[in-house]
């Protein structure tokens, strides 16, 4: 059975070959090429991917990421596709659904997202309570940055406090727009902002995310 992990690795690859390489994405300053090499190094060498979060090894990560980003965008696509190799922690299917889950949704909609005429997504309710689960976990690290206390909640009531601190701003959305306000996609993700409208106004703007 496919592993939702698998199929938005799958979604990914064919939202980037669609696009081609030059198209904008919502991660800033990076085009489809450089997010297909950012997908491809953090699986693929993890002598370098450490530098996303150890700003030491920042400069050696940036290297690594700018000669996969001039390999032929064919030939990213399809290691995208194809997964890592068999040697890497990503190849194992726990570490796989644990680790690229959000991951790929999220980059999946940094390609969708970036175009002028797209359309929310709707989510199968397995997937949707999937991405809360994870959400649930990381909502701490996420919310950490906040400027001030950050509730999230889904429509059927359920939450999780992402950041204590006052005011308090409640943001209320389906998991997946949940998971890309979290991710620091608050300007695309269909949720609803109640609270002080300084604080909502601070919120907007803030750096989620890892």
């Amino acid at each position: 059975m496919s592993t939702h992990a698998k199929r938005e690795r799958l979604l990914l690859a064919d939202l980037l070959e669609s696009a081609g390489p030059e198209a904008p994405t919502l991660c800033e300053g990076w085009t489809t090429r450089d997010l297909a090499a950012h997908v491809v190094v953090r699986e693929r060498r993890t002598d370098a991917s450490a530098g996303i979060v150890l700003k030491p090894l920042a400069a050696r990560l940036e290297r690594v990421q700018a000669e996969f980003a001039a390999k032929p965008y064919e030939e990213l696509i399809q290691l995208i596709r194809s997964g890592p190799p068999k040697m890497s922690p990503f190849a194992l299917k726990q570490v796989d659904e644990a680790s690229n889950t959000v991951e790929f949704y999220v980059h999946a909609e940094d390609v969708r997202r970036a175009q002028p005429d797209w359309t929310p997504r709707e989510l199968d309710p397995v997937f949707a309570d999937a991405l809360w689960v994870r959400l649930e976990r990381a909502a701490r690290v996420l919310g950490r940055k906040a400027p001030v206390g950050v509730v999230l909640r889904r429509p059927d009531g359920q939450t999780v406090v992402a950041h204590r601190g006052a005011p308090v701003v409640t943001v209320t959305g389906e998991p997946g727009e949940l998971t890309l306000f979290a991710c620091g996609r608050q300007d695309v993700a269909k949720v609803e902002l109640d609270g002080d409208e300084d604080a909502v106004a601070k919120l907007r703007a803030a750096s989620l995310g890892v």
